[in-house]
């Protein structure tokens, strides 16, 4: 094993446990994968987040085959839907965190832009997100809806299940997938109000001054 894998085993598995103990992830809910050179790293089938151990940690090489580790998620056709449609992408985070969950279930969201812009952050570290239709966890059909969106979302909620979002390293993804937790929480919270989001001119300055997702 190459130091580069084995600081990605270690870093799954610090913020796997700091996830979890912050509530982003409850049970054996919610899986984390990260891509190398010579394959990916997801975190195994049935193992809470907190307990995750780097030499546990299954890896499949970029066919997907199952190669070292214990039995990969359930959700391994999600992650893999991601590095296939955008090359970019260095790691993926699946949680059932709450408040993201909450609003993949209500029915008069936009499922083609279900965050609107109500921080710059959430356009900086996220960007669009698009809810995609309930299928049952571990139906592969799931990653062939997401393929079915050709790359364009960096993050996506998948209806009364949760939220995915990808990154160009696990840090990153894990921010993004904990922005976009807060700010589906603030707009929980705020939705009997008459709310400010950000405006059209103002998405485009932050997309030109940051760069897209």
């Amino acid at each position: 094993m190459n130091s580069e894998e084995r600081a990605a085993r270690c870093e799954m598995t610090k913020l796997g446990a700091s996830l979890f103990d912050r509530g982003f992830s409850v049970g054996t809910a919610g899986n984390l994968s990260v891509k190398l050179p010579d394959g990916i790293l997801m975190s195994p089938t049935n193992a809470r987040l907190c307990d995750l151990e780097p030499d546990r940690i299954s890896k499949l090489d970029l066919e997907g085959n199952h190669v070292a580790g214990d039995r990969p998620t359930k959700e391994v056709f999600l992650h893999q839907a991601f590095y296939d449609t955008r090359p970019e992408a260095r790691s993926v985070v699946h949680l059932h965190s709450t408040w993201a969950t909450a609003l993949s279930c209500l029915e008069e969201i936009d499922p083609e832009d279900c965050i609107p812009p109500l921080t710059p952050y959430v356009v900086m570290r996220v960007g669009t997100v698009r809810r995609v239709p309930y299928v049952r966890p571990g139906d592969p059909k799931s990653g062939t809806l997401i393929r079915e969106l050709g790359g364009k979302y960096a993050a996506v909620l998948l209806a009364n299940h949760g939220p995915v979002v990808s990154g160009k390293s696990l840090f990153s993804a894990v921010c993004a997938a904990e922005e976009l937790e807060e700010t589906a929480k603030l707009l929980m919270s705020l939705e009997t109000r008459k709310v400010r989001y950000l405006n059209g001119h103002e998405v485009a300055d932050l997309k030109q001054t940051f760069g897209t997702i």
